[in-house]
């Protein structure tokens, strides 16, 4: 059977994206491909804009554009800077916002301890976070991670950290359902496992 590498290489891409499959990962490189409405195109350009446009907070770790720095969560005056919310990844940042409820600022780690994976602690946002916790005016620190192993690995090494200082460390309460993550959590399920929050 004849390939066509560019072909492969989309599909190849397509499938290191979460949730993607190899099958899925086919069928929508072979619709980009076939589509005569100008799918292709539209997807190219809004990849190149998003690529020359949003990037990563200095500071925090949070989605924002390339031009704005630090975001406008770490440089607003109206949030709690006592407040600290870290999390995983920028995605759970937007679905804390859009849950409502919680005006503190946030900490991205860009990822979870996996040894598996070859993850250690030097290629999360550890190092930044204890620097923040030492020159801003943390109270808390609310780890809203995910419910697997690995977060609470992470978890553990973040408790170590934080050992000897004064700074509170919570967790949401247990809405979020074990094996799952603050991305798949309904709206109202995310705010309640804030709002009530507990001592880790």
């Amino acid at each position: 059977m004849r390939t066509f590498p560019p072909l492969d290489k989309a599909i190849a891409c397509f499938s290191k994206l979460p949730g993607i499959g190899r099958r899925s990962a086919e069928r929508m490189a072979m619709k980009l491909v076939s589509d005569q409405t100008g799918l292709l195109k539209d997807l190219i350009t809004s990849l190149q804009g998003v690529d020359e446009k949003i990037g990563c907070c200095s500071r925090c770790g949070a989605l924002t554009s390339r031009d704005e720095g630090p975001c406008r969560f770490c440089t607003d005056a109206t949030r709690d800077g006592s407040l600290l919310c870290v999390v995983e990844e920028p995605s759970d940042v937007l679905q804390i916002e859009n849950a409502g409820g919680y005006r503190g600022r946030y900490h991205v780690l860009r990822g979870k301890l996996s040894p598996m994976l070859g993850i250690g602690a030097d290629q999360l946002r550890l190092e930044p976070l204890a620097l923040r916790l030492k020159s801003e005016p943390i109270k808390e620190v609310i780890l809203a991670l995910n419910a697997d192993v690995e977060s609470d690995a992470t978890a553990s090494m973040i408790r170590d950290l934080l050992a000897g200082t004064a700074v509170k460390l919570t967790r949401p309460a247990m809405g979020i359902p074990a094996g799952s993550g603050i991305a798949y959590s309904d709206a109202v399920t995310l705010a309640r496992a804030i709002g009530s929050r507990q001592p880790f």
